[in-house]
């Protein structure tokens, strides 16, 4: 891809993430989700492989149609409130709707079965992108309408997502999949704790952010793709093989490490709320999820 088009491209990332940041007209969110799907859509597809043609149309299907569901119910919401405020959710189908639409943009369970596939689809950088960078609009709006959203919803959708990404990271090579359901099952714990807590959401996402780029970066320049590839990583590069065992075990969140923190506090909020039945359920299907990392880790430890 040219390099004027691929800057203009990544430019209009960045403004349609800070115009939906910025909104509290439901209007404007949706037109900024809009132009961040359309402008990464020839990220996506800018390799001529019809496996990355293939990812970047089950990308623009799945993104359009939970933008469709978001119009739809910020403008029945309007209809009857007479206000396009993102705050005011006063009608009983638009937050139930809306987080359907934002669970789908994000790609958690049930409607998660899209982001693997895309994933393994494009290069690792296109990746690096869609499972950090396209996670921010979605998860504006959803800090924006927390109190208004249905605890019951967030709830089941937490638990199906920690539960199918460490069920179904067991059985993948790949380590775009893996990094694939990785954020599904990290989205999973910021959605039981969104409706408690704000501020531990944003702490949440910040820590997987803060782990997921590193590890992506470390793929890229090792050109690492597979997790037999991983296990040769130690006689390539010993400081980032060090570094892959250390963020994997983060992120499975292993004590002391720094993805054990946020989970320990989410964990403290729900049983602080007298939600301690939820606090167990997502303490025993995280347990999936570290399987699959301490597997990752020992992979990379074999020729060490």
């Amino acid at each position: 891809m040219n390099p004027f088009i691929l800057s203009m491209m990544i430019s209009n990332l960045a403004l349609g993430t800070i115009i939906t940041a910025a909104s509290y007209h439901w209007f404007m969110a949706w037109v900024g989700l809009e132009v961040n799907t359309l402008a990464i859509i020839p990220i996506l597809a800018k390799q001529h492989h019809p496996r990355a043609t293939e990812a970047a149309t089950k990308y623009f299907i799945i993104q359009m149609t939970a933008s469709s569901i978001i119009l739809f119910s910020s403008i029945f919401n309007a209809y009857h409130t007479g206000t396009w405020d993102i705050t005011q959710l006063t009608t009983h189908p638009t937050p139930s709707l809306l987080t359907i639409a934002l669970a789908m943009k994000l790609g958690l369970v049930p409607m998660h079965f899209w982001l693997p596939e895309v994933m393994q689809g494009v290069n690792t950088m296109t990746a690096l992108i869609i499972t950090t960078w396209q996670k921010l609009p979605p998860m504006f709006l959803l800090y924006l309408t927390a109190n208004q959203l249905p605890m019951v919803i967030l709830l089941l959708l937490a638990i199906s997502s920690t539960l199918i990404s460490g069920w179904s990271g067991l059985n993948q090579t790949q380590l775009r999949k893996i990094m694939a359901y990785s954020s599904i099952g990290h989205l999973g714990w910021m959605f039981a704790i969104l409706s408690s807590s704000q501020k531990l959401l944003l702490f949440t996402l910040t820590m997987y952010l803060l782990m997921t780029i590193p590890i992506f970066l470390i793929l890229i320049t090792s050109t690492t793709k597979t997790i037999k590839d991983l296990g040769m990583l130690w006689t390539t590069s010993p400081t980032s093989c060090t570094m892959t065992m250390i963020i994997f075990m983060a992120l499975g969140g292993l004590p002391p490490l720094s993805g054990f923190l946020p989970k320990w506090l989410i964990l403290e909020e729900l049983i602080t709320n007298h939600l301690i039945p939820l606090a167990t359920t997502l303490t025993l299907t995280s347990l999936l999820s570290l399987m699959f990392y301490m597997r990752l880790t020992y992979t990379t430890t074999l020729t060490v």
